[in-house]
């Protein structure tokens, strides 16, 4: 059975957020303010998700990290549904900034978010690393929007 609970801790989680976003810095500037979100089944975490209220009606989707001997399973779409539904009414939209990636901008898209704008040379101005996901050197981030309006 599948149930997803808020953590009552973050430090812990650190390993799995860092699959998320492979910089402890730039994990540590939402941390203290998130609700992180856990995905269990079998009474083992599998995934986990970080959001943010950015004001304005905003959820900010700012981690969302699946241990890799899970991935490709839905437990990313689900945590979505589950931040959709759960947060619905209470804020109007939820976005989610992301590299310009084969791996990532089908995932956003088949759940229902739409690229809204794109912020240029944001991985490479504000990591201390070049960073690569499935090949390709993440540079421009882009900012994608899902209405959560019923």
């Amino acid at each position: 059975m599948t149930e997803i609970i808020e953590a009552d801790s973050r430090e812990e989680y650190m390993p799995l957020l860092l699959i998320g976003d492979e910089q402890e810095e730039m994990v540590r500037k939402y941390l203290d303010r998130c609700e992180l979100w856990l995905l269990m089944e079998e009474g083992e975490i599998r995934a986990l998700c970080a959001v943010t209220d950015e004001g304005n009606g905003t959820l900010e989707l700012k981690n969302i990290a699946v241990y890799p001997v899970f991935q490709h399973r839905g437990y990313g779409r689900k945590l979505i549904e589950f931040v959709c539904s759960r947060y619905s009414g209470t804020f109007s939209r939820l976005i989610a900034g992301t590299g310009d990636s084969p791996l990532t901008v089908p995932f956003y898209e088949k759940c229902g978010f739409v690229c809204i704008r794109t912020v240029k040379n944001w991985f490479t101005e504000n990591y201390d690393h070049p960073i690569f996901e499935e090949g390709v050197q993440l540079r421009d981030m882009l900012i994608f929007e899902k209405d959560l309006e019923v």
